[in-house]
């Protein structure tokens, strides 16, 4: 009797602990709890497992991650936020979290640090909402599958292509806009992403 209530007690404290590792905050801030998430308990360790991935990913790239981003996975959909020095991180991070297992999407909100000059973030804002635009507008384009960053006329592109036909369109797209310096495409096709849903 005693061995059974010990394994019990032993069995609902390993999955407190993979539950907890999620946070008890949830992705929005607000004070929900554990007990009351709608996700099953192995969705919740597959989560936790992902998260914990991608932190020590980040940390053995440098350091300073550690305090300056942060991921969340909530259903193999991971979001992460934070500040980094230049797009280039931003993007290397989009990729570090796409090629965790179990990924099915991400969501970049990275912000870029800098000293706020508004005429060159209103270009850049003009830049972003116009290929945005031509995104939506090329039926060819599936333009949920991209986020875009502009940074002084600089065009950065990450998310999913379903053929290779696809990614070129987008790359084509961006560079026929006007003022457009370059642009740095990270653009993964589906048939190699590492997503492994058991």
């Amino acid at each position: 009797m005693k061995i059974k209530l010990l394994i019990i007690l032993l069995i609902g404290l390993l999955l407190t602990g993979c539950a907890a590792g999620v946070g008890s905050k949830g992705i929005f801030g607000t004070g929900v709890s554990v007990a009351m998430d709608p996700r099953t308990v192995g969705t919740q360790i597959d989560d936790s497992i992902m998260q914990k991935s991608i932190a020590s990913k980040l940390i053995a790239r440098d350091q300073k991650y550690f305090l300056s981003v942060k991921a969340k996975v909530l259903d193999g959909r991971i979001f992460i936020t934070g500040k980094v020095d230049n797009p280039e991180e931003k993007l290397l991070i989009t990729k570090i979290a796409w090629e965790t297992k179990g990924a099915r999407s991400v969501r970049n909100d990275i912000k870029i640090k800098e000293e706020f000059n508004f005429q060159q973030s209103a270009k850049d804002l003009l830049i972003t909402s116009q290929l945005r635009t031509a995104l939506i507008v090329n039926k060819n384009i599936k333009s949920t599958n991209y986020q875009i960053d502009t940074y002084k006329k600089k065009i950065y592109i990450y998310g999913i292509a379903l053929t290779s036909e696809e990614k070129n369109l987008v790359i084509s797209e961006a560079k026929e806009i006007l003022d457009v310096e370059d642009v740095i495409a990270s653009i993964i096709l589906v048939e190699d992403l590492r997503i492994q849903r058991e």
